[in-house]
């Protein structure tokens, strides 16, 4: 099933839960909200038209200062093109961040039996950014879901054993988050020398 075809299922099966999809070249993303997450992922994994057997990766995105400054590089077919752009160089470029939520945590499937792809993503508020863990369905999600509460600090309901993966017990901060101070001393690295 080709990525319009998926997107398209995706959208007629999950009318309650996606609130918006789109097919950028060649993959196939669905934006859902966080109460129909385990309802999605199960019936994809379940369900013979999907067969989404195995979860590629687990990650987010803070988009909190997405928009605020331009990147002076810009990537096009023929590589990286250096200098301003006046917008993506792109004539169907990818929709952006979802709404107005700080949070996305971006969901990977693959079916081995069908060779199709889908992302899943669900946006979270700052205030709430607390979504249930797919680790009784898929067990690789129990690092990946670890890493992303380590490095974003976004909470997995249900998961066995939140705690951190990457950084030490007494870490303070999630390094990923856009307004995590680079230059921040931690507790266990001690005064410069």
């Amino acid at each position: 099933m080709n990525s319009d075809a998926l997107v398209q299922a995706v959208k007629d099966r999950f009318a309650h839960a996606v609130f918006a999809c789109h097919s950028y070249r060649g993959d196939a993303t669905a934006l859902l909200g966080r109460e129909f997450l385990l309802e999605v992922a199960r019936t994809l994994k379940a369900d013979p038209a999907f067969q989404m057997g195995f979860l590629t990766d687990l990650t987010a995105v803070d988009f909190s200062a997405y928009g605020t400054r331009r990147s002076p590089a810009f990537f096009n077919s023929s590589g990286v093109g250096l200098g301003p752009s006046a917008g993506v160089p792109d004539p169907d470029p990818w929709p952006g961040p979802p709404g107005e939520a700080r949070f996305v945590v971006v969901y990977h499937f693959f079916s081995f039996p069908l060779k199709h792809r889908l992302r899943l993503e669900v946006p979270l508020d700052e205030a709430d950014a607390e979504i249930d863990s797919l680790t009784s369905l898929w067990a690789g999600a129990d690092w990946l879901e670890r890493e992303v509460w380590d490095m974003f600090g976004i909470r997995f309901k249900g998961h066995p054993n939140l705690r951190r993966i990457l950084m030490y017990e007494e870490f303070v901060g999630h390094p990923l988050r856009k307004d995590y101070p680079v230059n921040k001393r931690q507790p266990l690295i001690g005064p410069v020398n």
